[in-house]
């Protein structure tokens, strides 16, 4: 039975159509629509439920270190109030996952996962740390709400004072407190958008929600759903577990180099990426042709398959139809098609991102 998030009756109430997603019940649009909320996050401030997605906690004396061990990027060095994006590798060089780590201090370290590899990567993590560092699932006691647009720090300031906003990208306020709700707060988001991303208890979420939304009226706020979370993050050009990376993918075939730090004296998977030659490559491509190339539709040059489309949408700000895929590497350079239910569809590639904020 699908779970469901402390935001349920909120997203019913503002008229929520709910579906099935990673093992919850969410709202994939509100009456607004997708495109409507796409565009409100693009140019104004939209509020999204991301309460599905895992967090777990790492601490101990040798914390930093066991999980440097485990992780591609090299996350000694980072101060406290910092975020890190990296991957999490199999001994194949695939992804588990890929995560964000949230330095809280030396000894403690917060981990945000995907909603659909929560429980797999919990497993994968507490089995790979040595004893004397202690493991915690807390995903289930945790909420979280994402502020993204370019008036979400608008809209924040009107409920928490400035001290507890966090000033740099990818960095986090630990103690905020949002009309007397205790908050982490962290300048984060998985839009391509400026915005921030509020952990809380549950308890706290449907009156945090409801703050956001009454607080942000002036600037046009919108509740989102999960259709617009893809097609925005996808315009970012920002990869998707299960799309863009994979157990069975390595991870250095997918344009994140700068989140893999071969230079570490070793972590897991470093061996199995050193003797791998990338065979594939990650790309944007801008299809041509009228018609959408969604996932998994095959890519062919001539009429030899070549790769595959790993996301495809309309893009709503852009005006048309836009693809990531996973090609062989020496096509990059040569005309290529989508296969569409037996109809080819020319594609154009394009540089990654499709979409970059001014």
């Amino acid at each position: 039975m699908a779970k469901r998030t402390a935001l349920y009756d909120n997203h019913v109430a503002h008229g929520g159509k709910i579906v099935e997603f990673a093992g919850y019940e969410l709202p994939v649009q509100y009456e607004a629509g997708v495109i409507t909320e796409h565009m409100t996050v693009r140019k104004k401030v939209g509020l999204f439920d991301v309460s599905h997605m895992g967090e777990v906690v790492v601490s101990g004396k040798n914390a930093e270190e066991a999980l440097n061990r485990i992780v591609t990027n090299d996350i000694r060095g980072m101060y406290d109030g910092q975020v890190r994006y990296s991957l999490l590798p199999n001994e194949r060089g695939g992804a588990v996952d890929d995560i964000l780590i949230y330095r809280v201090n030396g000894e403690c370290f917060l981990i945000v996962v995907n909603a659909s590899n929560a429980d797999k990567d919990a497993a994968w993590i507490s089995s790979h740390l040595p004893k004397d560092v202690k493991f915690e699932n807390i995903s289930d006691k945790v909420s979280q709400l994402a502020l993204q647009g370019p008036l979400a720090e608008t809209v924040l300031k009107k409920v928490l004072a400035e001290e507890f906003i966090p000033k740099k990208y990818y960095s986090f306020t630990k103690e905020a407190k949002v009309n007397g709700m205790k908050c982490l707060v962290s300048r984060t988001g998985y839009t391509g958008e400026s915005g921030f991303e509020l952990y809380c208890g549950n308890a706290d979420a449907p009156k945090l929600f409801e703050l956001l939304l009454k607080e942000g009226k002036e600037e046009g706020i919108l509740p989102c759903g999960l259709g617009a979370r893809d097609t925005l993050r996808l315009e970012a050009a920002m990869p998707l577990y299960g799309h863009e990376l994979g157990e069975d993918i390595p991870v250095n075939e997918v344009g994140l180099g700068f989140a893999i730090k071969m230079g570490k004296e070793d972590f897991i998977g470093k061996k199995a990426l050193e003797a791998h030659t990338p065979e594939y490559v990650r790309v944007g491509a801008k299809v041509v042709d009228r018609g959408i190339a969604r996932e998994h539709t095959d890519v062919y040059c001539e009429n030899e398959l070549v790769g595959t489309v790993t996301s495809g949408t309309h893009a709503p700000l852009l005006g048309y139809p836009i693809a990531m895929l996973r090609i062989k590497k020496e096509f990059i350079d040569k005309p290529l098609e989508a296969d569409v239910r037996g109809r080819r569809l020319k594609l154009q590639i394009v540089d990654l991102p499709f979409y970059k904020k001014s």
